[in-house]
């Protein structure tokens, strides 16, 4: 990396982090309750009420890379990079009708996950051991990515220190900082930290996304300018054709597919069951569609950076060069901003990606303690042996994405993180259809999510990794198709027909139809 630190962005950047590390180590007296109870260091005792939600659950799902990511696709590619604006609009009609069934029963039987759940509504530990295993392989290279979204912020700020390990290599030394940082305040105060910290990065997202749409195009020439500069194919998907329905169906699939995992991942359902009232969880769904309009105004950051002429800027190109497009934010911030405010802005985005890595990491630890260590490995394990173990899987799970970043390639996790999506869709059958039918046999729907991650693995792989639309051709006509929902198809039709064969089931559900309204 060639750029050389600036005094000002960097005392703005680093005054800002310190307070955030200060907010996380002091959120263990934050409504205070006995950590030592997993409910109470997991879940933040399930008393979170509305307004801390909102900023809990947009920290947890409008992340770091989101703000890297999306801006760079539009960068890139243009129009398919504005996918994520219909899928965060169209996810809050299914946050409002199931996700309080959810919260409901939780609440009555003590689920601290979604395995939890399907344990209790089946019997069946293979099934939920299934449901926690998918959970946990699929935040990997989410947590992993967040990593990615931080490496570029540092890099743009010329905080580039390596220490080189014998037998490792360097290792980035500022982003180790930050997630032993991140590893310590999490341990200490739990959910409690990534809540707090989460209002202080919303309010700095929200300032520097407002400034950015304002502040630039006003020096560019206003949009007429920035759409004019855009190349014109990528302003608009290309149409079907006679053989292929075309992109336009590959963007609607995708949407709707994304739609239907975003809150089976276990950092969503982690937020949601932190919530005090399954009312907190309706109110949420209604005012969550902001985060949406400011997810579409990040995504035009993307134009703005073409635009501006990031691309061609030798000063930008050569510095980024190892992170692809994904130097369009902060390069297009560093030429743009004065220095102050683009050391808020570079905060913004590295806080972030601690909030999301938090909740990611506790999310984890708790599907591994209460569906694996408890359920497998110690059955007879106190209440503060699960919540000691949670809190050291924590740290293990952050200092494992972040291995996995400093010693692969990230090219690697945004491939896995392809994958992600398509397996959390295979648990929908468990989780969201059965609040409100135990019609599907337990060992059926362990069938049918072997089938759709089977499948949709294959089909992406197939794909060589380079993207999670599969080119389904039905009698000479494609259909390019979002391979979560192939997947998910083929998972709910394996599931129905051997429900009809092994219809003859004993009844080992814990739960109460009144549990799901209570």
């Amino acid at each position: 990396m060639s750029m050389d630190p600036n005094p000002v962005t960097l005392t703005v950047f680093l005054g800002l982090f310190a307070l955030v590390t200060g907010l996380g180590f002091v959120a263990s007296r934050w409504r205070a309750g006995d950590l030592s109870q997993l409910h109470e260091w997991g879940l933040g005792g399930r008393r979170f009420g509305t307004w801390v939600t909102w900023f809990l659950l947009g920290g947890d799902l409008y992340t770091a890379y989101t703000f890297i990511a999306v801006p760079a696709l539009v960068f890139g590619a243009g129009a398919p990079g504005f996918f994520a604006v219909p899928y965060t609009i169209l996810m809050f009609p299914l946050l409002f009708l199931a996700f309080p069934r959810l919260w409901s029963v939780a609440h009555a039987h003590g689920y601290v996950t979604a395995a939890d759940f399907v344990r209790g509504r089946f019997g069946s530990r293979a099934l939920s051991l299934a449901v926690a295993a998918t959970g946990i392989v699929a935040t990997m290279p989410y947590i992993a990515l967040q990593l990615v979204g931080m490496q570029v912020v540092l890099a743009a700020l010329g905080a580039n220190v390596s220490w080189n390990v014998p037998g490792f290599g360097p290792v980035d030394v500022p982003l180790l900082v930050a997630f032993t940082v991140l590893a310590f305040y999490t341990y200490s105060s739990g959910l409690r930290a990534p809540a707090l910290i989460a209002v202080v990065k919303d309010l700095l997202v929200y300032i520097t996304v407002f400034a950015a749409i304002i502040y630039i195009p006003a020096r560019l020439g206003g949009y007429g300018a920035i759409f004019a500069a855009a190349p014109q194919e990528n302003l608009l998907l290309a149409p079907a054709t006679d053989t292929s329905l075309g992109p336009q169906f590959g963007y609607a699939t995708l949407a709707l597919g994304s739609v239907l995992a975003l809150f089976l991942y276990p950092h969503a359902v982690t937020g949601i069951l932190s919530s005090s009232s399954r009312h907190v969880i309706r109110r949420n769904a209604m005012i969550l569609p902001a985060y949406s309009l400011a997810l579409a105004l990040i995504a035009l950051l993307g134009y703005m950076a073409i635009a501006a002429g990031v691309r061609a800027d030798p000063a930008y190109a050569s510095g980024f060069a190892a992170f692809g497009n994904n130097f369009a934010v902060p390069a297009l911030f560093l030429k743009m901003f004065p220095d102050w405010f683009v050391g808020l802005a570079f905060a913004a985005i590295a806080i972030g990606a601690l909030v999301p890595a938090a909740i990611m990491s506790i999310a984890c630890a708790n599907l591994f303690t209460r569906n694996i260590y408890k359920e497998w490995i110690k059955p007879g394990c106190t209440p503060e042996q699960e919540a000691f173990v949670a809190k050291i899987v924590s740290i293990v799970v952050k200092f494992g994405a972040l291995l996995f970043v400093l010693e692969l390639q990230s090219t690697y996790a945004i491939q896995l993180q392809l994958l992600g999506g398509i397996w959390m869709c295979q648990t929908l059958p468990a989780v969201i259809i059965a609040l409100y039918t135990r019609w599907f046999h337990p060992r059926a729907l362990l069938a049918g999510w072997a089938a759709g991650m089977i499948s949709g693995t294959a089909m992406v792989w197939q794909l060589q990794l380079r993207t999670s639309t599969y080119p389904l051709e039905i009698f000479g006509f494609t259909f390019p198709t979002y391979a979560a929902l192939l997947a998910l198809i083929l998972n709910i039709a394996v599931a129905a027909g051997l429900t009809l064969l092994l219809r003859e089931q004993d009844k080992k559900d814990e739960t109460a139809p009144a549990d799901y309204t209570a």
